[in-house]
C-alpha cells in the first residue's frame, strides 16, 4: 500500500465529510432526549363524565422549568371522586421543554377506597408521560379520558 495514496484518500474523505455537512439537508446528530420530571397536585370527581384539575412544576435536565396547569376530562363508567398530592410525572421522548405541552390520550381502570396508589401511561405522539402517585377518595370503573398539560402563570 502507497502511504501517500492513503493519506490522499484519507483527506479527500475528510474534505467531503465536510463538504456535505454544509449542504442543506443533510444528516444531522439527533437532538438527545431530556430527562424531564414533574411534580403535581390532582384534585377531581366522576359520575359518568370524569373531571379532574390540578398545577405543578416540570423540571429538566437541561435546567428548564415551568409551572403547569394541569386538566383531564373524559366518560366511561365511574363513580367517585379523588385526589392526588405529591404526584410525579416521568416524561420519555423530549427534546424541549415545549413537547410536554399538549393533550395525552390515556385509557385506565380505578378502583380504590380512602386511600390509594396508582399509575397511568399517556403518549402524546412520541412523547410519553408515566403518571404515579398516592391519594384518597373513593374512585371505581373504567374510562377513557384525555389529559392536558398547559403553561400556568398563577392566575386563573
Amino acid at each position: 500500500m502507497n502511504p501517500k495514496r492513503g493519506t490522499r484518500f484519507g483527506l479527500a474523505g475528510l474534505a467531503l465529510t465536510a463538504l456535505t455537512s454544509w449542504l442543506p439537508g443533510s444528516a444531522q446528530a439527533a437532538t438527545p432526549d431530556l430527562t424531564c420530571k414533574m411534580h403535581f397536585n390532582l384534585h377531581g370527581w366522576s359520575a359518568i363524565y370524569k373531571t379532574s384539575s390540578g398545577t405543578g412544576t416540570v423540571k429538566c435536565s437541561d435546567g428548564e422549568t415551568a409551572k403547569v396547569k394541569l386538566s383531564q376530562k373524559g366518560g366511561g363508567l365511574t363513580a367517585g371522586k379523588s385526589s392526588i398530592e405529591n404526584g410525579v410525572g416521568t416524561f420519555s421522548g423530549v427534546k424541549s421543554l415545549n413537547d410536554v405541552f399538549g393533550s395525552y390520550a390515556s385509557a385506565n381502570a380505578e378502583a380504590g377506597a380512602v386511600k390509594g396508589a396508582g399509575a397511568q401511561a399517556l403518549t402524546k405522539g412520541e412523547v410519553n408521560l408515566a403518571l404515579s402517585g398516592t391519594g384518597s377518595g373513593i374512585n371505581l370503573g373504567v374510562s377513557g379520558s384525555s389529559f392536558s398539560i398547559e403553561p400556568y402563570s398563577g392566575t386563573k
